[in-house]
């Protein structure tokens, strides 16, 4: 049965055959964006693993691996970092950089999906049956992970504009596959950032990702609603000053943190 694109029915999600046409059962996991509109849109559901995709080239925009952090952590999804293009120029730098920041927080997997190196240890992750999906910005090479993963795929590959440094657009829809190790991949269109996601701020102030190492992050804080911007007795903010906390981190946190207020402040003007 063909769904249409405008249904509201979500990749992954179970439904059943009602009348001849579909309801939709509900879902344990349904990991959601938001386009640069400002709507809320679904990406997949039921999945136990979310791949952040990154890449020496195109570079990925700031914010959007914490972003697409938050999304999953709001959907009750596992993260993890994929550093794609291993066997490219400055690949071992993104890998460093990677495991700086977020090595203590998330597995990074180091692969290529050209040459097969790390192939291995990503697919063992979907197995023997979890379902993940790819997340990044276009030209990353998700598309060529799929491929390489399952290679009856064979999904259309972008190239990467020489000027602008930036993929186009391959993939349009999101597609499911099962893999022949055992386990499912969604296929996602890529795209530029990964907008708020349906968490409030005071949930964010609790579990953005970089706060995790700190001790008494939060729940460390003078005031169980702190939002880390200037209250008394802070432990993000003494560990900011302390230089325990990287500043341009913190830089992420406040940018999605003003922009999460917003969309509060917009809906309760409703």
């Amino acid at each position: 049965m063909r769904v249409q694109r405008d249904s509201g029915h979500v990749v992954g999600q179970r439904v059943e055959i009602v009348a001849g046409g579909l309801r939709a059962l509900e879902s344990r996991s349904v990991l959601r964006r938001r386009d640069t509109r400002g709507r809320l849109r679904a990406v997949a559901a039921d999945l136990d693993l979310l791949g952040i995709v990154v890449a020496p080239v195109p570079e990925t925009p700031m914010g959007f691996i914490d972003r697409a952090c938050v999304g999953a952590s709001a959907a009750g999804i596992e993260p993890m970092l994929v550093v794609n293009k291993a066997d490219e120029p400055g690949a071992q730098e993104t890998l460093a950089e990677m495991r700086r920041t977020y090595g203590d927080a998330l597995d990074v997997v180091f692969v290529s999906a050209r040459t097969g190196e790390g192939l291995d240890a990503l697919a063992a992750l979907f197995q023997p049956d979890r379902r993940g999906a790819f997340v990044g910005t276009s030209g990353v090479g998700k598309s060529s992970l799929a491929n390489a993963l399952c290679p009856s795929l064979e999904l259309e590959v972008g190239a990467i504009n020489v000027q602008s440094g930036l993929g186009r657009h391959v993939t349009t829809n999101a597609t499911l596959h099962r893999l022949p190790g055992g386990g499912e991949l969604v296929d996602t269109p890529g795209f530029r950032d990964f907008g708020p996601v349906e968490v409030n701020a005071l949930e964010l102030s609790h579990g953005f990702i970089a706060f995790g190492d700190l001790p008494g992050a939060g729940d460390g804080c003078r005031f169980r609603d702190c939002r880390h911007r200037s209250e008394p007795g802070c432990r993000v903010l003494a560990a900011l000053d302390s230089g325990e906390l990287d500043a341009e981190r913190y830089r992420v946190y406040v940018s999605l943190l003003d922009e999460i207020e917003e969309v509060e402040l917009r809906a309760r003007s409703r």
